[in-house]
């Protein structure tokens, strides 16, 4: 009898272990932190490297702002994109920007863009992103060291560029 009791005790707590709870109660929130709306130049690539096709794609200026910052996009980065035969490309852009109070902060923005077809069989187009900013820690842009941010592209027509929406993970 104290064997059954004490099986049906570890039942019951095995149980209430491995139970979880879908959706998770705390899920991570988004707030929005810039816009980016970067200016590009003409993409070259190198063809069938060992790990696919290789496309860089020049980041010439442009423009950012944001609730709590606001700036220029520092000329000299670039985007450079490994595209795999099955639709697939990793990108990690690497560039800086400058805050109009003259900050510099570096960024490298990693992603994937992704085309191939949903469970019904439609065509699906995924592209997300996750920057990391690099900014001086004693300035009042140290936040962005210590956060974990997601974007997504907006397209925009008249824009000769693409443009960036980025959230802060809460």
């Amino acid at each position: 009898m104290k064997k059954l009791a004490l099986l049906t005790l570890l039942t019951v707590f095995a149980l209430n272990v491995c139970a979880q709870n879908y959706p998770p109660k705390d899920t991570p929130q988004l707030e929005f932190a810039l816009q980016l709306k970067v200016t590009l130049g003409e993409a070259y690539g190198i063809d069938n490297t060992q790990h696919g096709r290789r496309t860089v794609i020049p980041i010439t200026g442009g423009t950012f702002e944001g609730p709590n910052l606001k700036g220029t996009i520092v000329n000299g980065g670039a985007d450079y994109q490994l595209n795999g035969a099955d639709g697939r490309t990793e990108l990690e852009a690497i560039y800086c920007i400058k805050t109009d109070d003259g900050v510099y902060i570096h960024v490298r923005n990693r992603g994937i863009i992704a085309s191939s077809k949903d469970a019904d069989g439609k065509p699906s187009f995924y592209f997300r992103a996750a920057p990391q900013f690099e900014a001086p820690a004693d300035s009042k842009y140290g936040w962005l060291n210590n956060a974990l941010f997601v974007c997504a592209p907006e397209w925009s027509q008249g824009f000769n560029g693409i443009v960036l929406n980025v959230w802060k993970v809460k």
